[in-house]
């Protein structure tokens, strides 16, 4: 297996220094912006979100008149990460004393906690814990009034969505308009999941947004140094290939695939039964749940955990064993499928191994973090995802084509988030000026002139990103199916209305230069030339302080997912993959046509003759459909 990805950071130590209040550099970031009765923070993984929302809760309780704080978690198991904190040691002027009575992500009856709701909202406890459904139940039988001067936190805020039938959503709607609530929402994730947005942009635009990217918080740990991302591709069984890529000497988390998938068996339980006797003996399963392995290859007894089995009484114990976890040789290997993923605590993970394609770029995020938390025991975390190669004698060979390039695309994602900020102005006539540390001035280059823009530019681009880079006919570009230029004049520029159907073709313009030019400069490297820095961008060097927005118009945002794609495949499969695509034609549009005509004179010069429509090459081969294309479009006009 080859890492596709390879980040390596600085070790900083910086996001993990407290100040004298005893805060991280996240959560000092987002007490900043304490007093907003609306806030969204995103922070990743491990970057403290829960204990930030204890300092800004308890600010609002003692100094902004907010009688109540109920935190609302989507999986009662997360529920332990708002435990009582003593805040007060390192310099706060209160700790974090939740009443156990009131922390509801206890195994009880459903019934039971609605009621102990509706008693806390009544009582003078002022902090209750529970679960998202929990919260649900409860309003529902309760007036929006109640929830007058509380603060309602919501974790993993992800879950919402702006779409009618999510109850969470309304929920959150019918609060912001009939009570004086405020509200505090935190995700770990930089994506919505899917194409329906988690607020609808009126009540989005009430909330202030603190962004801590990616890269601040890795570049700024103590021990981490590197991360990669890869991909090990298989053809039959995926439990033929796991043996090749699950090193049981590397703490891992491994997720096997939904039962509904092209993927799986069918039978998860006997999955679990084939990956134990991949590695080894089964000696014996312990009091606490722990199954003990006696490795194959050297007798070593391997530590695992079975997050697969549905059985109440042994998930209770093995989920309460790894609660409990404080060493780094209370377990090996944790096998899952559903669990393990968001809010999971196991900082010792060095591996997320992910059988199969996850369709939800905000649960690949998740998985990934688990293996991202700062830990003595490593220096490199990595993430593995084990994808079905498609092959010519599969029925489903379309999917497993859709599923890699979906895979490709996801990692290219990665990329971006993991990589280090740069700010673009604009450069002028007689600037000579070089560019500033983490600055790059653009010929051509449109500063965003509305809040709007700035906005999404700030707080959303890596979801804007998501949402092009998972769209069916960017997925389809990727083999080197449309010219450069159509990319990032014609797709990019629709999607962006799709997604923002507010914005005007102006500030569609500003955005869309923006989210090429951070593409096309996060795929590209930086090489310094005695006093002068180039930077590689597709197959071209070109002066840092030369660039302007029609060269890099002209470059594929996205050229790194055709490159990974052509090193991670056989020629074969790569033939197979561009013939599966052909097979579903990408329809041309007026707009590529007229970018691809104005193409074909330079061709002309350079290969002395017309593009041949019988061409391997999709380039040459497009050049001629739209010569065909305009053709049929002017025969047409004239007989209309």
């Amino acid at each position: 297996m080859t890492n596709i990805i390879e980040v390596n950071y600085s070790h900083t130590g910086e996001s993990k220094t407290t100040n004298n209040y005893g805060m991280r550099q996240m959560q000092a970031k987002a007490y900043e912006a304490r007093d907003e009765q609306y806030l969204l923070l995103k922070a990743p993984p491990a970057s403290g979100k829960s204990r930030a929302l204890m300092f800004i809760a308890l600010d609002k309780l003692h100094n902004q008149g907010i009688s109540k704080v109920i935190v609302a978690v989507p999986e009662r198991s997360i529920g332990g990460s708002f435990d009582t904190t003593d805040l007060k040691s390192n310099g706060f002027f209160a700790s974090w004393q939740p009443n156990p009575r009131y922390n509801l992500c206890t195994p009880d009856g459903e019934k039971s906690k609605v009621a102990a709701f509706k008693k806390f909202m009544t009582s003078d406890e002022k902090i209750l814990i529970c679960t998202h459904a929990t919260l649900r139940f409860a309003f529902k039988e309760l007036d929006e009034s109640k929830f007058d001067n509380c603060l309602l936190a919501i974790d993993e805020f992800h879950h919402v969505s702006a779409d009618g039938e999510n109850q969470l959503g309304e929920l959150i709607r019918s609060v912001m308009e009939n009570s004086t609530a405020h509200i505090v929402a935190m995700t770990g994730s930089y994506f919505r999941g899917d194409s329906v947005p988690v607020l609808l942009p009126e009540d989005e635009a009430k909330f202030a947004k603190v962004t801590y990217n990616y890269y601040e918080q890795l570049n700024g740990y103590e021990h981490l140094k590197s991360l990669g991302i890869g991909y090990h591709f298989y053809q039959g069984k995926y439990t033929s290939a796991i043996g090749d890529i699950l090193d049981t000497d590397k703490k891992t988390i491994l997720h096997i695939p939904n039962v509904n998938s092209g993927e799986s068996t069918k039978d998860k339980y006997k999955e679990v039964d084939t990956i134990l006797d991949i590695i080894g003996d089964v000696v014996q399963t312990t009091e606490d749940g722990v199954i003990i392995v006696k490795r194959h290859s050297d007798g070593k007894l391997i530590k695992v955990a079975d997050l697969v089995e549905d059985d109440a009484k042994s998930r209770a114990k093995i989920d309460a064993y790894l609660s409990k976890n404080t060493k780094v040789d209370d377990m090996d290997l944790i096998i899952a499928l559903g669990k393990a993923k968001e809010g999971f605590d196991w900082p010792y993970c060095e591996h997320a191994l992910t059988v199969g394609y996850r369709s939800s770029l905000t649960e690949i995020i998740q998985i990934i973090g688990r293996a991202t938390r700062d830990s003595k025991n490593k220096t490199h975390a990595q993430f593995t995802n084990l994808i079905a190669q498609p092959d010519a004698d599969n029925n489903e060979v379309q999917v497993s084509v859709n599923n890699m390039l979906k895979a490709i695309t996801a990692s290219l994602l990665m990329e971006q988030v993991l990589a280090p900020n740069f700010k673009f102005k604009p450069r002028f006539e007689n600037d000579d000026e070089p560019n500033k540390k983490g600055e790059l001035k653009i010929r051509g280059f449109k500063l965003p002139t509305s809040e709007r823009v700035k906005d999404i530019i700030e707080s959303d681009l890596n979801d804007l990103k998501a949402t092009i880079l998972q769209d069916d006919i960017m997925i389809k570009a990727i083999p080197g199916n449309l010219d450069a230029e159509v990319i990032n004049k014609v797709l990019i520029p629709k999607i962006i209305k799709v997604k923002y159907p507010d914005l005007d073709d102006h500030e569609v313009e500003e955005l869309r230069q923006h989210v090429v030019i951070d593409s096309v400069v996060k795929n590209g490297h930086i090489i310094e030339n005695g006093d002068k820095k180039f930077i590689k961008m597709s197959d071209k060097f070109v002066n840092i302080d030369e660039l302007y927005i029609d060269l890099i118009d002209r470059i594929n945002p996205f050229q790194r997912a055709f490159e990974i794609l052509s090193k991670s495949v056989t020629a074969h499969v790569l033939k197979l993959i561009q013939e599966s695509i052909e097979a579903t034609r990408i329809e041309m549009t007026q707009e590529e046509a007229v970018i691809l005509y104005k193409k074909i004179p330079a061709f002309q010069n350079e290969h002395g003759r017309m593009p041949n429509i019988n061409s391997n090459d999709f380039t040459e081969k497009r050049m001629a459909e739209a010569l065909i294309y305009l053709n049929k479009l002017r025969r047409e006009r004239a007989n209309g």
